[in-house]
């Protein structure tokens, strides 16, 4: 059976070989599907984009309810003219990214299934579905733990200094340090694909716990941004009990 332009034969296991054209036209439809649906779900965000940053600045108005010495309260402040439309815009083409995440991720598997075997394109759906689902815990997750570092921040250098956010730099941390707990928390997704295709199996990961463990800790230190000392440790244990949940997960796998 012959497949289609970006098909995959339903009765063969190999798919035939593409020419590097027709691989460039894949491509080239996979960054046009995944950056119109960024631009639609952009201009969903956009539609709502004053709920919605008020749902991002609740975890700053948590932490400066706690400092009570500030003579301002939890007034947050916009230092430019021009960022009153600017940030809207920017939390919006970043909230564009979540929402548009399955088909981006959905277009990526249409890329690269030719080149794999059928049982390997059966791991489309829960590749995906995991994918986003894991994304989305690291993202509520960083959301919860973040008044709480923030608190440490702002109440740090004591009752004289005068604490005065200002909103565009704080959201761009935040949407970093989201970014930063949705990609780490894809951990499970990756090992237990890699467990899938026969890479890793449990007993390698049991034996590389120590070593893994360490890289954990050191990553979360190195990647999140903050200069606090409860963020990459919040992160670190996280990632811990997800490492040991992908054991698990490589070991029974859901479907058998």
């Amino acid at each position: 059976m012959a497949p289609g332009r970006a098909g995959v034969p339903a009765d063969d296991d190999e798919a035939p070989r593409l020419t590097l054209v027709e691989h460039l036209e894949d491509l080239r439809r996979v960054v046009i599907v995944s950056l119109v649906a960024w631009a639609a779900a952009s201009v969903l965000a956009f539609a709502f984009n004053h709920p919605l940053i008020q749902l991002l600045e609740r975890p700053l108005h948590l932490a400066l309810a706690h400092r009570r010495a500030s003579p301002f309260g939890g007034v947050v402040i916009v230092t430019s003219p021009i960022e009153g439309l600017s940030i809207p815009f920017k939390v919006a083409a970043a909230a564009g990214v979540v929402l548009s995440l399955p088909v981006v991720l959905w277009q990526i598997w249409t890329f690269v299934a030719p080149g794999l075997r059928r049982s390997e394109r059966r791991l489309a759906g829960p590749f995906i579905g995991a994918s986003c689902a894991c994304f989305a815990l690291g993202a509520v997750f960083a959301y919860l733990v973040m008044p709480v570092g923030l608190s440490f921040l702002a109440t740090f250098l004591g009752s004289n200094a005068v604490y005065l956010p200002d909103l565009a730099s704080y959201l761009t941390f935040f949407t970093l340090v989201i970014l930063i707990f949705g990609v780490t928390f894809e951990m499970p997704v990756v090992l237990s694909l890699l467990g899938a295709l026969g890479i890793v199996s449990s007993r390698r990961l049991r034996r590389w716990r120590r070593p893994a463990y360490f890289c954990i800790v050191a990553v979360a230190l190195v990647v999140t941004p903050g200069a606090d000392p409860f963020t990459p440790t919040f992160l670190s244990i996280a990632l811990l009990v997800l490492y040991e949940a992908s054991i698990l997960v490589v070991r029974y796998p859901l479907g058998r």
